[in-house]
């Protein structure tokens, strides 16, 4: 009589290592990472940077840089980048301030790009069923570029949302930042200006920026109502 074959003791492994790197799981440690995020965020208050200012041992070129690295983990933590710009400008003035929440934006784009794709595609593209979410999902991916410049041009949708999204869909890394570059300058621009401006509300400078800020808020809503009716009609 034969003896049984044993089975390997990598089975067990193996089995156990699908099930850790499996899309719902991999799902899960996103939620996990981005609720842990949030809480450490409304813990921290980042907002007490306009009323707090930078500590002052951190100054010059340095400063910048940290805060751009900052401002994109921030960002990919889901604190609002209106917010975000407002203190960079506030903090280091106009120009200064512009490049180092411009690359912030960018950075922090790119971060939560890269953990939608990595860990959440596989789990939420078989979801992709209604009839919004597959007309979104065709329209990043066919027209990546052009669709991330107008969601970045018309701020209306919310900016972790839409990286979320675009990880999701087809699109590339490339058009995603390059869109996310472009598309974010002249909002940026509006935010940090009327932050180093704040403290006089009246200049020039201040009231174009604010006239920007709302003018191009009321774009969004008018084209996102537009892009609903069309949605209907279809």
């Amino acid at each position: 009589m034969l003896d049984p074959v044993p089975r390997p003791a990598s089975g067990l492994a193996v089995r156990c290592t699908r099930a850790l790197f499996s899309p719902w799981s991999r799902l899960s440690l996103l939620v996990a990472m981005l609720a842990a995020a949030a809480v450490t965020v409304v813990l921290y208050e980042p907002q007490r940077m306009l009323s707090a200012g930078w500590p002052p041992q951190l100054s010059g070129a340095a400063a910048v840089v940290l805060f751009g690295v900052a401002y994109g983990a921030c960002t990919a933590a889901f604190v609002p980048r209106p917010l975000l710009n407002l203190a960079a400008g506030a903090l280091f003035g106009s120009q200064a301030g512009f490049v180092s929440a411009l690359a912030g934006t960018v950075l922090g784009a790119g971060i939560s790009f890269t953990l939608g794709r990595l860990l959440g595609q596989d789990a939420l593209r078989p979801l992709l069923r209604g009839r919004w979410l597959k007309a979104a999902d065709a329209q990043l991916s066919r027209h990546g570029f052009r669709s991330m410049l107008a969601v970045r041009l018309f701020p209306g949708v919310p900016f972790a949302a839409a990286n979320y999204c675009a990880a999701v869909s087809r699109m590339r890394y490339v058009p995603f930042l390059l869109a996310t570059a472009i598309g974010s300058i002249p909002n940026t621009a509006a935010y940090v200006v009327a932050g180093s401006r704040a403290g006089s509300p009246t200049s020039p400078a201040f009231l174009i920026a604010m006239g920007f800020i709302v003018v191009t808020g009321l774009a969004a809503a008018w084209v996102a109502w537009c892009k609903r009716h069309r949605l209907r009609g279809r």
